[in-house]
């Protein structure tokens, strides 16, 4: 976006700067960490330019770290990596295309982690400028130390190590081994540290162990649902009824924070006080055993209020609808005390 057009019709108004401020905003957005050709590179004004534009790279990697992004995180080290590796073959006078091509990967590394995209390119190490590539054994190492469990202690070794095998294979291929020695040694070096990092490294922190399952306060079970009429016997009842106490005594084995139950049977107003007063205990007393029997080990308290605490009142003339209207009343309650 050409910006002198508009400062040959602006005066300098809130307007006029706003207008200004966008176009060089989209300036320095739309471009790309771009160096001079190499055949430019012969005037200071020239060299002047490409060193700010690797500060200005550099500018970016530390943001990402002021941003919260450790300067051990494999891609922001593979992006300082790449950076230093183009540096010092530009002020070395490489005409190549190695010091573009390596800026680049180093840009686009920043580019992926600035804007949260995935996969980062940086999980590549591509042989750039057509570089050779050697010890084939030392990239065998770098890719077992990627699923080294110590690996996060390792990861700015490994990425400067195989950025290094790629500056390593670029020397090789320009100039041979001589020149490729010492970027080689380098390589060999980053390897050896991120070995050792990776196998000093603390184990990660066991994963913390699943919340347990919490347990309600009071359950709360129809005695019709367990209980024949007038009953208190256990044993006889169909399967089918006994299976929420089978459910109870299976959620309580899972929770060692239980330490008491108080099953407390009531029944309808029906029948005498005294009659109903042993009918609850009984009914109380035989769920205490029946869950004891399924492996509850908690301290458990039976006992029987009758016709006490009713749920429901009612009015029926008739004897079937007021049973149905009181089967409420006919429970055994439940309650669960749990450490905190």
């Amino acid at each position: 976006m050409n910006t002198k057009p508009i400062l040959r019709i602006c005066t300098y108004t809130a307007l006029c700067a706003a207008l200004l401020g966008a176009s060089i905003a989209h300036r320095v957005s739309a471009q790309t960490a771009a160096l001079n050709a190499p055949k430019a590179r012969i005037t200071d004004a020239a060299i002047s330019v490409d060193q700010k534009t690797y500060q200005a790279v550099q500018q970016r990697i530390k943001a990402l770290n002021d941003r919260g992004i450790q300067v051990s995180d494999y891609f922001l080290s593979k992006a300082q990596c790449w950076l230093d590796v183009s540096f010092h073959e530009y002020t070395r006078n490489d005409r190549s295309a190695f010091p573009q091509a390596a800026l680049s990967e180093s840009e686009k590394i920043v580019r992926a982690l600035e804007t949260n995209t995935t996969p980062n390119p940086g999980e590549q190490t591509p042989l750039v400028n057509n570089a050779a590539k050697l010890r084939d054994d030392l990239w065998m190492r770098l890719n077992a130390l990627k699923r080294h469990a110590g690996s996060a202690c390792a990861a700015q070794k490994t990425a400067c190590a195989e950025v290094e095998l790629v500056h390593a294979g670029n020397e090789y291929k320009q100039q041979g081994w001589r020149h490729a020695n010492p970027y080689i040694q380098i390589a060999e070096d980053w390897t050896s540290a991120a070995q050792a990092a990776a196998e000093a490294c603390p184990p990660p922190p066991a994963p913390a162990p699943a919340p347990k399952p919490a347990l309600p306060a009071k359950r709360v079970l129809g005695a019709d649902a367990l209980f024949a009429f007038d009953r208190a016997d256990l044993s006889t009842s169909p399967s089918e009824r006994r299976e929420k106490l089978d459910q109870l005594a299976q959620d309580v084995q899972q929770v060692d924070t239980v330490k008491q139950l108080t099953i407390t049977g009531y029944t309808d107003r029906l029948g005498s006080a005294a009659y109903n007063l042993r009918l609850s205990e009984r009914r109380a007393q035989a769920v205490k055993h029946y869950l004891a029997a399924r492996g509850v080990r908690a301290l458990m308290a039976a006992r029987g209020f009758g016709k006490q605490n009713p749920l429901v009142e009612c009015a029926q003339k008739n004897r079937a609808e007021l049973i149905a209207c009181l089967q409420p009343n006919r429970r055994v309650e439940i309650e669960i005390v749990q450490d905190d």
